[in-house]
């Protein structure tokens, strides 16, 4: 299994438990909310590196 999956079965577990243990709007906030949080604490020279990688991955 790559690393890549590795990270999605673990988001995906850790967002079952939390649907379970929290109301559904919560963990939808939680979910969708730190993944943004730490996109905007990259710096602009980062983000920018990110972009283009994601653009290499899409065969752009």
């Amino acid at each position: 299994m790559s690393n890549n999956a590795k990270i999605a079965a673990g988001g995906v577990a850790v967002g079952l438990l939390l649907l379970i243990w929290l109301p559904w709007w919560a963990a939808l906030l939680i979910v969708l909310g730190v993944p943004a949080a730490a996109y905007l604490a990259l710096d602009p020279s980062q983000r920018r590196r990110l972009r283009r990688a994601r653009r290499r991955e899409l065969g752009r």
